[in-house]
Formats: C-alpha cells, structure tokens, sequence
C-alpha cells in the first residue's frame, strides 16, 4: 500500500497560499466555494464562514523530526486514515454526550476533512493520569512543581496518579507574561492562564474553566471507552478554539485531532494491571525503538542538539520494519475504536481528487 507522503502540492481550488504542518496541509477555499459547499451540503455554520479542506499525510514525526525508512516509506501505510478515524469517532462521541462539536463538516475521504475556520487559543491542552514521560524525567531529577501543581515524593515511575493532572503548554511565542519565557512549548499553570488569558486568546475569562471542564470530559469519555477495549488512556493533548454556529454563536470546540496514538500515550491494561509493565500502543512504541536504535540517544532528547537532531534525522533511513510496526499499532487501535476495518487508498492521491472533484467541485 503505497504512503500520501507530499501533500502540499494537490490540484485544491483555492486563492491562499496552502499551510503545511508536521502532518497536515491545509487549502483555504474561496469564500465562493465555502459559501456553494455551506448551503449544498447544510453546515452547521454561519453562510459566511470560512471553510478549509484539510489533507492529511503518512509522514512520521517524532523528537521533533520527520522520519523515513527503507523500501521508499517516507510515512506510515494507514497511518493518516487511522489518525483521522479514530477523531472522527471522539469528535462525534462528544458531541453525542453534549460536550462541544468540532470543527469537523465532513470527511470526503479517509484522509480528508472539511472543516470551518476556528481561532486557536494558545496553549496545548494537556492532560495526565500516569507519571511517565517528560514528567517522569523531570520528577526522576527532583522536580515536584508541575504547572502550578505539587506532586508528593515517593512516586514510582509509570505509577498512576490519585487525580487526572491539567498541564498546559504554550502554543507558539508568547511574549510579556511574567515568569513565562517567550519560547514555544512552556509549562503554565491555570492560574497564570487565568490571570493572563487574554494573552492565550480566550475570548472570556471564563473560559480558561471552560477548556479544563472539557478536557476532563473528554479524556474521562476516552478512558471509560478505551478500558471496555482492555487500554488505558495514559495521557494526551487535545488543542481548542472557537467557531460560530449556523445561529452565529461563537462557541468553544474541540480542534485538531483527539485521542489519536499521535497525541496520546495508550498501554495495554492487562499487561499493566497484571505486573506493572508497559506495552505501548501509541507513538511512544516508535519514539522508544528510536532511541535503542540511534547511536547516541542524548540526540534526540537534548534541546541543546537540535542541529545535530535535525542532520541525524535528515541523513537517517529507519528498518521498513520500524515504520510497519507502527502502521500495524494504527491501524490495529483504529479498528479496534470504531469496530470497523479501516478504509485505505492504494492510489491515495488520485482518490483524494477524485473524491473532491465528483462530489464537491473543488479541483482545478
């Protein structure tokens, strides 16, 4: 099955210059089109909105980096299709049980999503109900503060935690807020958020409870699904904004993607209940067998080496067998959630246009 690996280059009727993430590209349509797609296909959105379609790639990042391997794999077969699988069926979940909408439309294709234009806030909602990770390492060297909270002593690595944990981070440079340094990705409590959310982008101050109210929601909804499937949601990061509905109320809704093995930790329960030990069914699986496998392990976990990180990344070609093992964790866990095979594309470009083309008119 051959990876969507370039996906910044599609023949997408559009007017704005195409903006290319880690994983994702998006193509602004043309108020004409938002406007045509709005009252065809009856959106829940204002028929001024602003409407997007948003392509998403098999490439792999980890440690900051994009990954390849042997065999022409510059990205993970179904990886892009399980990632988007598996948000549709949370988004859709959360709206069921009246938590917020998302700002999902429609999903032409298992690697497409219509979605109306949202202004992000600036953190990363983060989330934890385990000792692991980044959080470990920084406990492990005698860090007991984390974003305004105090952790006891004497916890175990992996141990679970008494309370599920609100650590956000922010999302790009933010500058003039005491005691926050104006690099991207700093901790910050819910009391700075709080005192400063204007500078975050909440449109209320309010809404800094708001967004908490809904992460916990969220991932307790998650959890509760994933433990009925024998995992256990370790932790994860959803990301929010706001949009207008079609009665032009501007509302607070979940962006992004959601409770993905991308943005989550997710282990295997019995292993963990039974003995304490960790089986990975997430990304973490991958960022593990990349540290085994690279030379020097320092490199891609020390800030201080980024251009080295960034040469090891680019100069390095992973075993195929690396990137299949975490296409078959994927995909596995997107079927396992939506109990459903998962829909792949042997010709995944092709099948994108045409999908937008017959249905949708949006191809050049």
């Amino acid at each position: 099955m051959r990876v969507l690996a370039k996906n910044d280059d599609l023949p997408i009727r559009t007017d704005q210059p195409v903006h290319s993430g880690k994983v994702r590209s998006v193509y602004w349509l043309t108020a004409e089109d938002s406007q045509r797609l709005i009252r065809a296909r009856d959106y829940d959105v204002p028929e001024t909105a602003a409407l997007a379609v948003m392509i998403i790639s098999d490439r792999l990042s980890a440690f900051e980096c994009m990954w390849r391997a042997e065999d022409g794999l510059d990205g993970v077969p179904g990886k892009g299709a399980a990632l988007n699988a598996i948000s549709g069926h949370w988004f859709e979940l959360f709206k069921q049980n009246g938590l917020a909408r998302s700002h999902i439309l429609e999903t032409p294709h298992p690697l497409v999503w219509i979605v109306q234009r949202a202004k992000p806030i600036f953190i990363e909602a983060i989330a934890r109900q385990y000792v692991t990770g980044s959080m470990w390492r920084a406990y492990e060297q005698g860090e007991r503060h984390f974003c305004g909270i105090e952790l006891p002593d004497g916890l175990l690595r992996d141990q679970r935690l008494d309370q599920l944990l609100i650590t956000p981070s922010t999302k790009g440079v933010i500058e003039g807020i005491p005691g926050v340094p104006a690099v991207d990705d700093v901790n910050v409590s819910q009391e700075t958020l709080r005192a400063h959310w204007e500078a975050f982008k909440f449109n209320h101050p309010s809404d800094v409870d708001h967004y908490a109210s809904l992460l916990r929601a969220g991932f307790r909804q998650i959890s509760d699904a994933l433990m009925m499937h024998d995992q256990i949601f370790v932790d994860t990061k959803f990301e929010f904004g706001y949009a207008e509905n079609r009665e032009g109320k501007n509302e607070l809704i979940y962006m992004d993607e959601v409770g993905t093995p991308d943005s989550s930790r997710i282990w295997d329960a019995s292993a963990y209940n039974e003995s304490g030990r960790v089986i990975e069914n997430s990304k973490e699986g991958f960022r593990q067998a990349l540290l085994n496998f690279a030379p020097d392990a320092d490199v891609l976990i020390n800030k201080n080496r980024m251009d080295e990180r960034y040469r090891y990344a680019s100069d390095t070609v992973l075993p195929a067998q690396m990137m299949l093992d975490v296409s078959k964790t994927y995909i596995d866990l997107a079927e396992t959630i939506t109990g459903l095979p998962l829909a792949r594309s042997d010709n995944p470009r092709e099948d994108i246009i045409s999908a937008l083309n017959t249905t949708f008119d949006l191809i050049n």
